[in-house]
């Protein structure tokens, strides 16, 4: 298999980003008033590539949001007790109630990606997962569920940075696991797994998007900008709150704060040495 090399990115403007992502962020809470007051249920798959740019979009979609309201669904692998449960079970407990977002950084489609690719399951347990996985999904949406699946395109090369990138930042290396790197040397692997569950899960009733993602930026302000074209939402507005006003004070004298653990003030040393290094 020959990988063509991508051509280079044109990033994303910084201001005309943050400036944007900004008023997505701001149509997002718009639309969680919505579900919140129509009683909507909305599942947000994210798919893709390991360092596709899953997970700093999930970031940027909830920063503002109410976490009672939407809130990320990450799973760990599966207890032995999960093991021997039918698959979708254990992702069932999580969907949303009315008023709610369920946002999955991946999701049941580990079977047909790196379960499938790692030799995690079955050939019997991969091909049962590919003929159930649509009828589960039709179910979920005949009752009513929103269900939105985005893929994260990304090269091997631009991958392969990012991991590098990873290691060599101590914030970040927790993000760099063994079966990461794995993915470097199964790249074709992965390439004909994701080809096949496209062509069993793309249907009409929760087709796949596709997010290219060589650029995060961009990446970012596709996935959100579709994500809102695709929930039927109104503008709602949030019930106005009406400040009371302030009662004097009567018979309350508060403790002397000496008496008080307070914790050091550490941001004072800051400008101390600010100063100094003048």
């Amino acid at each position: 298999m020959t990988i063509e090399k991508p051509e280079k990115v044109k990033r994303v403007n910084k201001t005309a980003y943050r400036s944007e992502l900004r008023r997505l962020q701001s149509e997002l809470v718009v639309m969680q008033q919505w579900v919140l007051e129509t009683g909507a249920r909305v599942v947000v798959i994210f798919e893709g590539r390991d360092a596709a740019g899953k997970g700093s979009a999930i970031k940027r979609v909830t920063e503002y949001l109410n976490p009672r309201i939407a809130r990320t669904v990450a799973l760990p692998m599966p207890t032995e007790r999960e093991r021997g449960q039918w698959y979708f079970q254990r992702f069932i407990e999580h969907l949303p109630a009315k008023g709610e977002i369920v946002l999955m950084d991946r999701s049941w489609y580990n079977r047909a990606g790196v379960e499938h690719v790692m030799g995690y399951c079955t050939a019997d347990q991969h091909r049962r997962f590919l003929h159930q996985a649509p009828l589960f999904e039709r179910m979920l949406v005949e009752d009513g569920i929103i269900l939105l699946k985005y893929w994260f395109s990304v090269s091997d090369l631009e991958q392969e940075r990012r991991f590098r990138s990873r290691q060599n930042d101590p914030m970040r290396r927790w993000k760099l696991s063994e079966t990461d790197v794995l993915s470097i040397t199964k790249w074709a692997d992965y390439s004909k797994a994701k080809d096949e569950l496209f062509v069993h899960t793309d249907i009409p009733e929760a087709p796949w998007w596709v997010v290219e993602s060589e650029d995060k930026r961009a990446s970012r302000l596709n996935m959100i900008n579709h994500l809102l074209s695709a929930v039927p939402y109104e503008h709602r507005e949030p019930p106005v709150v009406k400040f009371p006003p302030r009662p004097p004070a009567s018979d309350y004298d508060r403790p002397p704060r000496e008496e008080n653990h307070q914790v050091p003030d550490h941001s004072a040393t800051l400008s101390k040495k600010k100063k100094g290094s003048r």
